[in-house]
């Protein structure tokens, strides 16, 4: 197929100029408007607002930020001392601590007298006794006298050795079952 050239000469099809206006009513496009603040506006701030007011320029700081004066070295004779921390008390140590103390043992002594405790001393009592208790129950110690009777028996080997005869009875008729 042979090369066929294209033309600059348009048909009917081809899509239309706007028609020309004369030089005298064509209007000229001025400077395009600029959007935002001068370029560097925030660091001469001075300059702009001498320029607003006419000529007068404030005395402010043009520094941002804070003016609050800043301590260049540091005070060495505040010393923040830290109370040595020793070893954990176990449970056992506290509760002696907790029962030797002298003021509960003379509020208590108050309190079987029969004296009126003030409020802030029978918080405090509350506080230690429930201390106590807690601790005690953690130890599994009973608040009860050690000398009064338990409710268990002493059994005796022989009473032992039917308890397990009789387990071992009812183990074999178990498997016999199946």
């Amino acid at each position: 197929m042979s090369r066929s050239k294209k033309t600059r000469k348009s048909n009917e099809n081809a899509p239309k100029l706007a028609p020309r206006t004369k030089k005298k009513d064509r209007v000229l496009a001025g400077k395009k408007q600029v959007a935002g603040n001068k370029a560097g506006s925030r660091h001469n701030a001075s300059m702009i607002e001498s320029q607003a007011n006419g000529g007068k320029a404030k005395s402010a700081d043009p520094r941002h930020g804070s003016k609050k004066p800043v301590q260049l070295h540091i005070n060495t004779e505040v010393k923040v001392e830290k109370k040595p921390k020793g070893p954990k008390l176990t449970d056992e140590q506290k509760l002696l601590k907790l029962e030797e103390d002298p003021r509960l043992n003379s509020l208590l002594d108050m309190l079987e007298e029969g004296k009126n405790l003030n409020a802030e001393d029978q918080k405090w009592l509350n506080k230690q006794l429930t201390q106590i208790e807690t601790l005690m129950d953690k130890l599994g110690i009973s608040d009860e006298d050690d000398d009064a009777p338990q409710g268990k028996k002493s059994v005796s080997d022989d009473d032992l050795f039917d308890k397990f005869e009789s387990g071992a009875d009812l183990l074999k008729d178990y498997f016999d079952k199946d």
